[in-house]
C-alpha cells in the first residue's frame, strides 16, 4: 500500500486517463481534470495565458502539494489526471515525465515528488 504524501516525503504515483478511460477513485486520490478550453471564446489554437495556465500539469500538481500542506486537503497517495478532453496528451505526459524543462522552482518539487506511473 502506498503512504499518504504528507508524513513521509514518498513519491506519488501519477496515472492520465485518456478518451473513454476510467479509474477507480479512492479516499486518498487526488483527482485533475484538464479540459481544452478555459470557458471564454478566442479562436481555436490561438495563444492564451488562461489556457496556458489549465494546462500546466505541474502547476496543478504543486497545487495538490499546496492544499495538503496548509491542511485544506487530506492527504494524497496518488493521482488521476483525466485528460480526455484533449486532442493530444503527450504534453501533460512529457510534463509529469520531465522531458519538458523546468519553468519555476515549483517544477522541480513536482519532479521529486510525483512520478508517472501510467497513461490509459
Amino acid at each position: 500500500m502506498i503512504k499518504p504524501y504528507g508524513s513521509v516525503g514518498r513519491s506519488i504515483p501519477v496515472r492520465v486517463l485518456g478518451k473513454g478511460q476510467l479509474a477507480n477513485i479512492g479516499a486518498e486520490t487526488a483527482f485533475i481534470r484538464v479540459t481544452a478550453e478555459a470557458g471564454h471564446s478566442h479562436a481555436a489554437g490561438e495563444s492564451c495565458i488562461a489556457c496556458a495556465g489549465r494546462l500546466d500539469i505541474r502547476a496543478r500538481l504543486f497545487e495538490v502539494l499546496e492544499e495538503v500542506r496548509q491542511g485544506l486537503r487530506a492527504p494524497v497517495a496518488d493521482v488521476v489526471v483525466d485528460a480526455s478532453a484533449l486532442v493530444e496528451i503527450q504534453p501533460i505526459l512529457d510534463a509529469i515525465a520531465g522531458r519538458l524543462p523546468a519553468t519555476a522552482m515549483r517544477d522541480h518539487t513536482v519532479a521529486r515528488v510525483f512520478y508517472l506511473v501510467d497513461a490509459i
